[in-house]
């Protein structure tokens, strides 16, 4: 059964986040709030809990995770940022984004893009992840959290407890946090190209949302 853990949106307590990065590096599958929705989380390099995410959402081998990452220092070890890729970055985040860039060798290849060798990453403006990512000293790997027929994520705690508690080993109750996804940009190309339409603002990138 599920841990579910009340935790302050602003002020997150240092001991529920010091259990809760325990968890995760204990092969546990914990579901957290971040500046666009919830999402499940799990350990970088546990393939096991990543297939246990794939089960409850019902999603295949062709799901693509996100990585989260604390800082643009972090994102620099997992994807190859040339200079204005970067600035981009910087100027977007944290924030809810999610970025397309070409994945380095720290990255395992089952994470990959099968034929771009391509990660998505990203830096969420939300104190419990980003409190959550220091105490881990790595990024989690990321899935919304949207079950099998849903339209939108889940974004009440206490559902996510009644609906997943015996799925999951922790739930991170941050209070409602949202129901739009992150806008998805590719940032491997010669400009920016949005893949998805979400909750962060296209001007920064000179689109119009058709």
């Amino acid at each position: 059964m599920a841990q579910f853990f009340s935790i302050h949106p602003d002020n997150p307590q240092s001991r529920l986040i010091r259990q809760a990065a325990a968890l995760v590096r204990a092969g546990g599958v914990i579901i957290y709030p971040t500046d666009s929705c919830y999402a499940f989380g799990c350990q970088l390099g546990d393939k096991s809990a990543m297939t246990r995410i794939r089960t409850i959402r019902h999603v295949d081998e062709q799901h693509h995770f996100s990585l989260v990452c604390r800082d643009l220092a972090e994102i620099s070890n997992y994807a190859k940022v040339n200079n204005s890729q970067y600035r981009l970055l910087k100027a977007n985040t944290p924030g809810s984004y999610t970025f397309i860039l070409e994945a380095t060798r720290e990255v395992p290849r089952r994470l990959q893009h099968p034929k771009r060798n391509t990660i998505g990453l990203r830096i969420p403006d939300h104190p419990i992840v980003q409190a959550l990512l220091a105490e881990l000293g790595e990024p989690l790997l990321n899935s919304t959290l949207i079950l099998p027929g849903e339209e939108f994520p889940l974004n009440d705690p206490w559902e996510i407890r009644e609906r997943l508690e015996h799925q999951v080993e922790l739930v991170l109750d941050g209070g409602s946090c949202g129901l739009v996804m992150t806008t998805v940009i590719d940032l491997t190309g010669g400009k920016p190209e949005l893949v998805r339409h979400g909750r962060g603002s296209l001007v920064p990138f000179g689109m119009v949302h058709g």
